[in-house]
């Protein structure tokens, strides 16, 4: 039972590795049928329509939902590339990301009526990255715009100015401007220049390592590797971090090393990685809603969807019927032939994602599960039970068939020694 269940996940994670064209990796051709197959959404500018499988009558309206991170999960499956370049090893580290679009009047709960979807983990961090950066700089301008004043002198002819429409945009919150983005200004001053002094702080941004960067160049005569810093999946999948590696596309993690170690200016300043920004785009708590923000004061302006949820969505496996998404329009299900034939491939691939199958670094687990530790693996107590009861075992037995043999040995002799008394 246990050798048919390895082989059937051996199977599904070969069949699915990488099913996503990776964007900073082009020359993986392996990716471009499953990628073709997975990819069924096309998105539209300027609007909350998306046509699946070019079909213009099968529409999906995403403007009710809003994105939620779900897992990250590292999965190690066969690679020709790598066998055909007889490489040290066939097993390439393929990334992953489960996000959900959840019905946005519930996304904190998501239990109903949302669809899952799994993506390479380059698109994933590329598109909502981009998203939280947009924002944050979105805040800064407005915080900026609102909470810095002149000089003394300066204020009574800009108050003069804009009296009456400081009047209208400002109330009162613990002495301080509350903003349109429901933040007062002491706390965007605080956030905007702990940004803006970041490097000065001697800290480095999580962000920037979200393609894999190199840290340290070798150098062999004071014996040093090569080591990369890209993201990594910790805490069982529900972190991405920024981890060590030993290739340059940031494949095989090696987790006795900590970043932070690698990263200094020519002075020989420590710094520090902050993971402010990135710990948004895989927190569960916040949903990004993927309904756009109407330009002005037209209600009658079609509703769009944000270009992060168009983007994810299209570029996602998509595992939708099973939990009652209803985004999909009632023609769907006859005409989008490509995604129903293969979505209980999809949501086969994403439950071993979500279900254990996989360590942290993303080798296969089987009859058994491995204790995650601080980006490593460590046995548990039954494991460490059976392997020393084997080796008692195997032990014992090698005793065993070694009296045996001095036994049968010794009878030989006496055997011989008597049958020549007796020809004698």
């Amino acid at each position: 039972m246990i050798a048919r269940l390895a082989v059937a996940l051996l199977t599904i994670s070969s069949a699915l590795a990488n099913p996503f064209e990776a964007k900073t990796t082009p020359s993986d051709s392996k990716s471009a049928y499953m990628t073709k197959l997975m990819k069924n959404a096309i998105p539209t500018q300027n609007s909350q329509l998306r046509s699946l499988d070019g079909n213009a009558d099968v529409e999906v309206d995403i403007t009710g939902y809003s994105l939620k991170f779900t897992k990250c999960q590292f999965v190690r499956a066969y690679d020709q590339d790598l066998a055909d370049a007889n490489a040290e090893t066939i097993l390439a580290t393929q990334r992953f990301v489960i996000f959900r679009l959840c019905p946005s009047s519930y996304c904190s709960s998501c239990n109903q009526g949302y669809g899952e979807y799994a993506i390479d983990m380059n698109d994933y961090l590329e598109y909502t990255v981009e998203y939280r950066q947009d924002e944050q700089e979105e805040m800064c301008e407005t915080c900026n715009e609102n909470c810095y004043y002149e000089a003394a002198d300066d204020g009574a002819a800009e108050e003069e100015d804009g009296e009456d429409e400081d009047a209208e945009e400002e109330e009162e919150n613990d002495g301080g401007r509350r903003l349109s983005y429901n933040m007062d200004c002491d706390t965007c001053v605080t956030a905007c220049q702990k940004i803006d002094n970041m490097e000065a702080n001697y800290y480095i941004d999580a962000t920037t390592f979200i393609n894999c960067q190199q840290i340290q160049e070798e150098d062999d005569y004071y014996n040093k590797e090569a080591l990369y810093a890209g993201p990594m999946c910790a805490s069982q999948g529900s972190k991405i971090k920024i981890g060590v590696f030993t290739d340059e596309d940031c494949m095989y993690l090696d987790s006795s090393k900590d970043v932070e170690d690698y990263l200094a200016d020519e002075d020989g300043n420590q710094f520090k990685v902050s993971h402010a920004l990135l710990k948004t785009v895989y927190d569960e708590s916040e949903c990004i809603d993927c309904l756009a923000d109407k330009d002005g004061d037209d209600d009658a302006a079609e509703d769009e969807v944000k270009d992060v949820c168009a983007n994810l969505y299209a570029s996602a496996g998509k595992c939708e019927s099973v939990h009652g998404f209803v985004g999909i329009s009632s023609d769907y299900y006859d005409e989008a032939s490509n995604q129903v034939s293969n979505e209980n491939l999809v949501c086969e691939f994403i439950d071993s994602l979500k279900s254990g199958t996989y360590s942290q670094d993303g080798e296969i687990v089987i009859g058994g599960s491995k204790m995650y530790t601080n980006g490593g693996t460590s046995t548990t107590g039954g494991q460490k039970f059976a392997l020393t009861f084997f080796i008692i075992g195997t032990v014992g037995l090698a005793v065993y068939a070694a009296m045996l043999h001095s036994q049968l040995t010794k009878g030989g002799k006496a055997d011989l020694s008597t049958q020549g008394g007796a020809m004698a």
